[in-house]
């Protein structure tokens, strides 16, 4: 990707913004559930498949691009960052961090605008987006997704009906509607043993980001109680 923008765009300002690698495979995790892409709902197995999927062997049918499901290839900070220095240079670059971003929302994206060279006094609203929930059940979830793109004579026909009998922007309302009260909830407490494994897996990839960020992750991210 890197060498793809800078081919389109050689002065393209890169933003990256980064989280604790337990909580973003949790939360990968859940997103790619509730988007299709993973079917299976235990983090630990999904992680355990791995070696699997990288060979091509048991990638869910909906995944569009199955290298996603190699979770450990989201969390090389360091390396993908590289990457794009090598493209862009550092000052081309601004690397946030995900806690910042939570508690201060408003002075991180008129961080972001002054390093855009945009008008930083622009009136800022806040809007809770993307909430982390799971689907309540497999079966349901996987039913009305295959309704909702027509996969299959029944799906489709039912899909063609109601494609005739209303008009698009009512049926997005009523699909985002049921999959809001229908199949999510509320996600379940971490697995708080798999959170501490993964801390423990990924705690040179927190050492080597503090090092190149100039800044204590380790502390902040608690991986000095590990």
């Amino acid at each position: 990707a890197a060498a793809n923008i800078a081919e389109a765009q050689p002065q393209a300002r890169i933003v990256a913004i980064l989280r604790e690698p337990a909580s973003l495979l949790r939360s990968l995790h859940l997103q790619f559930l509730e988007s299709y892409i993973e079917t299976e709902h235990d983090l630990a197995a999904a992680l355990a498949l791995e070696s699997e999927r990288s060979a091509g062997r048991k990638i869910p049918r909906y995944t569009y691009w199955p290298q996603t499901l190699l979770y450990s290839e989201h969390v090389r900070y360091v390396e993908q960052l590289r990457r794009y220095e090598q493209r862009f240079t550092r000052e081309r670059m601004l690397v946030l961090i995900y806690d910042d971003f939570r508690a201060d929302n408003e002075a991180t994206v008129r961080r972001v605008l002054g390093f855009l060279g945009v008008d930083q006094t622009v009136a800022l609203g806040t809007v809770q987006a993307n909430p982390t929930v799971r689907p309540r059940s497999r079966g349901l979830s996987e039913l009305i997704h295959a309704v909702s793109v027509g996969r299959g004579p029944i799906s489709h026909a039912v899909k063609g009906t109601v494609k005739a009998l209303t008009p698009e922007r009512m049926r997005r309302r009523a699909l985002r509607a049921t999959k809001q009260r229908v199949l999510y909830a509320e996600p379940e407490p971490a697995d708080e043993r798999l959170m501490s494994e993964l801390r423990r897996r990924y705690e040179p990839e927190v050492l080597a980001l503090s090092e190149y960020l100039d800044r204590d992750l380790v502390s902040l991210w608690g991986y000095d109680d590990l």
